[in-house]
């Protein structure tokens, strides 16, 4: 076959006129077009080809007792050399991708894909959010392609879920306990649901939510991390008049909860937690004492930090911290450095900060009433803060498409 037979089949095609409908940068669109058609013949002229060529090659499909057959995704090339091109769409584009074709479309919701994306090195670093508003829905955004992707309702019992744990691991976001945050609207009564155990995870191979094992005690308000792999959590609260010290380690392989040994300490307030220098840091709200997880024997210790108070985010193992209108990089004990000024998030609550590789959002929230104006303006905003350079400075990205107004979880996805 000569390099001028070598073409994008007609499924190509339909991706790339889909790829520019969903695009919002004509240069974009244009340059991935021309791209595709140069791949194919790059492939043929340097002679890629390393498996032998198929008519046809089966991957499992979401569903294990069956299997599906992709045949021909790209015309003139090997599946398996076609699935490592497609390895390397993101994965914000993957909807689109299930447009194209039925065989396309057993591409994206295989694990075979996934794996591929590991071995070509196209692994994604995501950021997952949770707004109140709509109820219980979580977004995905990419920062390479400034994108948003909307994931299925979580289908949990529990309206607007609230005070819950969010992480990632194993290429899988889990949501862990919380209460609920609705209201009668005709009483003012909460509809009692205060803490619970269930724990939820979404796989974004088979697209769907699954419910996992349930901690060992209902719990929010509560610190919630990953530490090689595990999900631990501590602290928290079972009832508005209940704090609690047990904390517990989860398995997801096995899907397994087990006691760990309890904080030093409970005290009447909300915790969080994070994870520097591979230990976790449970801090209250208030308090200038942090309790740190020995990862080797599992015992908390007790240390004197005066960490600044404020929403807290992490960057390549170091802390950033906004605070009286400034954002600081804390550092050894009691040292912490003024990084950037933050002025213009001061009459904004209920935001979420994140840190994601060289960089910290600051996401959604509110706009509070004032003497002047009693609105209250729920935002969909994304400010970003590159940490990595001597003059850090904000820039705005592309807002959440559905989300807004007070962030209820936010968390860093890797898959």
């Amino acid at each position: 076959m000569s390099p001028s037979r070598l073409r994008p089949s007609p499924a190509s095609y339909s991706f790339s006129i889909l790829f520019c409908r969903e695009s919002r940068d004509a240069t974009a669109c244009s340059a991935f077009c021309v791209s595709l058609d140069c791949l194919l013949r790059l492939l043929h002229r340097i002679r890629i080809f390393w498996c032998q060529p198929s008519s046809s090659m089966v991957i499992p499909s979401a569903d294990e007792s069956s299997a599906v057959v992709m045949s021909g995704l790209i015309e003139g090339l090997p599946d398996a050399v076609a699935l490592r091109c497609l390895a390397h769409v993101p994965l914000t584009l993957h909807p689109t991708l299930e447009l194209v074709s039925r065989s396309w479309r057993a591409v994206v919701r295989s694990a075979e894909l996934f794996k591929a994306r590991q071995e070509v090195g196209s692994s994604e670093d995501l950021l997952c959010v949770c707004a109140f508003d709509p109820e219980n829905l979580w977004q995905v955004y990419d920062p390479l392609n400034d994108r948003w992707l909307t994931l299925p309702v979580l289908p949990s019992k529990i309206r607007h879920l609230s005070h819950f744990g969010a992480v990632s691991t194993g290429g899988r976001l889990f949501v862990l306990g919380g209460g609920s945050d609705a209201v009668d609207p005709l009483t003012g009564d909460q509809d009692g649901t205060f803490a619970t155990d269930e724990v939820w995870s979404y796989d974004f191979i088979q697209r769907r939510w699954t419910p996992r094992a349930s901690m060992l005690v209902p719990r929010a308000m509560f610190a919630c991390c990953v530490l090689n792999g595990k999900i631990i959590v501590a602290g928290g609260f079972t009832t508005c008049r209940k704090s609690i010290s047990q904390a517990e380690m989860y398995d997801p392989e096995k899907d397994v909860w087990t006691s760990i040994s309890d904080l030093h300490r409970s005290h009447n307030s909300a915790c969080s937690g994070l994870v520097i220098g591979g230990k976790v840091h449970v801090q209250h709200k208030g308090l200038s004492t942090v309790q740190v997880l020995d990862s080797v024997r599992m015992r908390w210790t007790v240390e004197e930090y005066g960490w600044a108070q404020g929403p807290m985010a992490v960057v390549k193992d170091e802390m950033y911290v906004m605070s009286h209108g400034v954002i600081m990089r804390q550092e050894e004990r009691e040292r912490r450095r003024v990084v950037v000024s933050a002025s213009e998030f001061r009459r904004r609550i209920g935001f979420g900060m994140m840190g994601l590789m060289e960089e910290v959002y600051v996401i959604g929230g509110v706009i509070g009433p004032d003497r002047f104006n009693g609105d209250i303006n729920p935002l969909s905003d994304v400010d970003v803060l590159g940490v990595a350079t001597d003059r850090p400075t904000w820039r705005r990205v592309a807002p959440m498409t559905r989300c807004r107004g007070t962030i209820l979880g936010c968390t860093h996805l890797r898959i």
